[in-house]
Order: structure tokens, then sequence, then C-alpha cells
């Protein structure tokens, strides 16, 4: 079988994959993407944080995103019962963005994976990978193409891109089991007909059960007067709901009071959804030429909207390690990658489970934070999680403890 030769393969045409092989063309590395969808399609995780702005504009792609059209995003809103707060991302203590973008994401995904093409990233729908071989000098690929023939391909680094399909943790048996519990998410596309005034479009609305701090409703408003609309919770609450995915939805959407009278006039005109143990991790983010990127390494919980961040983050450090290999330095990329990856994913991560023990929700709407204290948590939930110079990303969860414990005083 005849052996294609490439510089950089990126699996997966996603956010990761796109912005990736947008920063690649700038370095003039020649990209090849295989993509197992054919774009546009449907994709969850429809919040960007502002820090994402800064590698959609490091990859060459603002103004495709920006002449888009999508729905403005300065912020995100928290219900809980009768308590109402808010964070303007503008108001936040670390430099960069502030702002952002609330994003369908099948026409979102196909505006980046366009500008990588432009940028000359080749991209092959429909193609799926079968097979890797990362024993050899060069990652061999195994590909089939939509009429089912298969072909090979030689990469010089291989890039795993491919979300919540993880590729290289399936075939290389990188899988490993989340601390998380086990939970899932019940969503839809509704028609909102919320009136004007009645709801900031320009925020995600982040609702918490009326009765189980660790059930939450999501509620992201885009620019056609349509949201996004879910629920979160661990798996044994879910199956309590009998009924179709709608038909739970509505439900579990009915016992939150606030929520149910906002969505009062929806149409309910696409069928719910359902992911569950969505949670995951690996044991290691590289290999032998190759490297994870985004929610194929892993994956925490969509409360805080990190995913995407974090997938635009992994791709930043990623190639900008090919860039010096390709200098002739050396790199470590358990160090350069991995670990720098991770700080602010932990980061992330800690919030994470304050979020699911309750002990953020009372930080949040308690009457008495500083503006300083709500300026540095304002600039993790826009993003900013690598930002070492914020007391709460370089000693997080000492932070979140210390203010748990002022709370309750």
């Amino acid at each position: 079988m005849q052996v294609e030769n490439v510089d950089i393969l990126i699996a997966g045409a996603g956010p990761a994959g796109a912005v990736a092989a947008g920063m690649l063309r700038k370095q003039g590395r020649q990209v090849l993407i295989l993509e197992r969808e054919q774009f546009p399609r449907f994709s969850i995780g429809e919040s960007l944080l502002p820090q994402s702005m800064q590698y959609i504009e490091e990859a060459g792609m603002l103004r495709d995103v920006v002449e888009a059209g999508f729905q403005y995003k300065n912020g995100a809103a928290f219900a809980w019962g009768d308590r109402y707060t808010h964070f303007d991302f503008r108001e936040k203590f670390s430099e960069g963005w502030g702002t952002t973008y609330q994003v369908q994401r099948a026409r979102f995904d196909k505006v980046l994976a366009d500008a990588a093409e432009r940028m000359g990233a080749e991209i092959r729908y429909r193609h799926e990978v079968t097979a890797i071989d990362v024993e050899g000098d060069r990652p061999l690929i195994t590909v089939r193409n939509p009429d089912g023939h298969e072909y090979h391909v030689s990469a010089g680094f291989v890039l795993d891109a491919s979300g919540f399909g993880r590729l290289l943790p399936r075939l290389l048996k990188l899988d490993e089991p989340s601390s998380f519990p086990a939970r899932g998410a019940i969503f839809t596309h509704v028609q909102d007909n919320i009136p004007p005034g009645g709801f900031d479009r320009e925020k995600i609305r982040i609702t918490v059960h009326p009765e189980h701090v660790d059930v939450w409703y999501w509620t992201i408003p885009f620019s056609d007067g349509r949201c996004s609309l879910g629920v979160v919770a661990k798996q044994e609450f879910l199956a309590q709901y009998a009924g179709t995915e709608t038909e739970r939805l509505r439900a579990l959407v009915s016992e939150d009071p606030a929520l149910s009278q906002l969505l009062k006039d929806a149409t309910w005109d696409t069928p719910a959804r359902q992911i569950v143990g969505y949670a995951a991790n690996v044991k290691s983010l590289w290999g032998k030429r190759f490297a994870l990127l985004g929610n194929a390494g892993e994956f925490l919980d969509p409360v805080f909207s990190s995913g995407v961040t974090i997938a635009f983050k992994s791709a930043s450090l990623a190639t900008a390690c090919l860039e010096r290999e390709a200098r002739g330095e050396t790199v470590d990329w358990e160090h350069d990658y991995a670990e720098a990856l991770k700080a602010g994913v932990n980061t992330f991560r800690a919030f994470v489970e304050a979020w699911y023990a309750g002990s953020f929700q009372k930080l949040i709407f308690h009457p008495g934070q500083t503006d300083a204290v709500r300026r540095m948590i304002s600039s993790i939930l826009a993003g900013y999680a690598w930002d070492r110079t914020n007391p709460y990303v370089a000693r997080t969860e000492r932070r979140l403890g210390v203010l748990e414990e002022l709370i309750e005083l």
C-alpha cells in the first residue's frame, strides 16, 4: 500500500485542530487534517471564554470569527432561588481580552476550519483514522476514506484533536479513569422567545437547582433569538426522570421557578440529547512523536465553559514546542507541554470541585465579597487560569478554602 508523507498530521478539524493548524501554517509547516465527520456538524460547548480570543488571534483567525456575527459575550450570571449575581469579564485581575462570543458550534467550528484551509492546511472530511503505529521513526497512520478504502500516512508528528472521540487514547490504550463522579447532561436548542429586557443576552446564565446544589442548568443565548439549554447532574439523579430526553429536560426546568418563567414562551423545536460519563483523563498527554490536544486528553466538566479554552491553550503550547524543535532546540514535552497545560487545568479543577461541593456558590453569592476578590475570580471565569500573578491561580485550593472558612464564620 502506498504511503503518503506529511509534516504534521492533525486528527480532528474542531477548534483545537483548526487553531493548531493555523498556528502551524504561520510557522510554514505542511499540515494535513483528517476529520471523521462532514462539517458543519452539531457539537456542544457553545459559550467561549475571553482568554480564547488570544489564541484565535494568535492563529490568524480573529477576523474570520469577528465577522461571523456571533452573540457578543461579556460575562457570566449565576442564579440560585431568589439570589442573583453576575461577573463582567472586563472587570478582572488579569490583562487581556474581556469579551468573547456565544456560538452555535456547528457554524463556529466550520468558520475555524475554513480559516485553516484559507491559510493553507488541507482538510479531508469523512476520512477516519483506524490505526496508528508509533514504534518507528515516524508515526504510521491507517486511514479509511469515504468509499471505505484504506491508505497509509507517515507523519513527522501527530496532534490528536479528536475531542470526545479520544482517538489516540483509545488506539494506544492511554485512557485513565477520571477523578470526578459520573455525571450526565441533557441539552437542546430552543427558540427562547424571551422578551427584550428579560434576559442579559451578553452573559451565559448558570442556574443552581433550588434543592440540589450539585445540579445546575445552563442557558446560553445566541444572536438569532435561540439559546442552548441544558442540565447537568449525577447519572443516578437524571435516571429518576422518565420519558423522552425533551420531556425529561422540560420536567427538570419546571423545578426552578425563575428559569421556567424565563422560558415560559419558548418553542421546543429540537429534540434534546443526553451525554453521560463525559469526564475523562489519560496516562500521558504526549508520547513518541505525538501529543493530545484539548478534550482528547482530559475533560473536566462544562460548568465553567473551560473546554474550548483548554483546547486552544493546548494547541498554542504544542505548536510552540514543535516550532522550537524545528529550530533544533531540545524540548521537554513533559515540562514544556504537559505540566504547562495542567497548571491551568488544575486551577479549573479546583473551581469545579468547589462548585459541586457548594462552597463556590456560597462565595459568589456572599454579600461581603471585596472588589479585589471579585476581580481575581472573574479572571479565572474568563479563562485566565494560567496567570500565576493571580493569587487564585497561584494558590487556588488554599484561597478557596480560606474564603469558605471566612464565610462560615
